[in-house]
């Protein structure tokens, strides 16, 4: 799974690459291109609270400044997005399970908390829920 991004040479004339990643709500900047591949990493590093999170950033091929986030810890990375979503709601645990019906707060948290993957359905319906007028920009593969 890939979260897209966009890294692009600030308009205002300074030395500066602004960069973004849409789905996390996430504005950094670099002085370079490579620079700021690297400061989107470090500023999802330090967003998902967790010391050595695996996650790499890599460009994604013949989109200008286009680029991927991934993880090798797939579980992880759906945590944070799901997580991070809920919090761009504004939403509490309750609320989320609430909309999908569930039985119990517990049965969405797993998702949040890594203990459970999704299926790509699943996942879409659950950022539906959490967020139904955002089109989250997730690839596979």
């Amino acid at each position: 799974m890939w979260i897209e991004g966009e890294v692009s040479k600030d308009p205002a004339g300074s030395r500066w690459w602004a960069v973004e990643v849409p789905d996390l709500r996430l504005h950094t900047q670099g002085k370079s291109k490579k620079d700021g591949y690297a400061m989107a990493k470090n500023a999802i590093e330090l967003m998902a609270e967790v010391e050595g999170y695996p996650v790499t950033v890599t460009i994604k091929p013949g989109k200008g400044g286009k680029f991927h986030i991934g993880s090798d810890d797939v579980k992880g990375l759906i945590a944070f997005l799901l997580r991070r979503q809920r919090e761009m709601s504004r939403m509490t645990l309750k609320e989320v399970a609430t909309r999908l019906n569930a039985k119990s707060v517990n049965a969405y948290a797993r998702y949040e908390q890594g203990r459970s993957e999704p299926t790509i359905s699943k996942l879409a319906e659950l950022l539906t829920v959490i967020n139904p007028t955002a089109i989250p920009i997730i690839t596979f593969g």
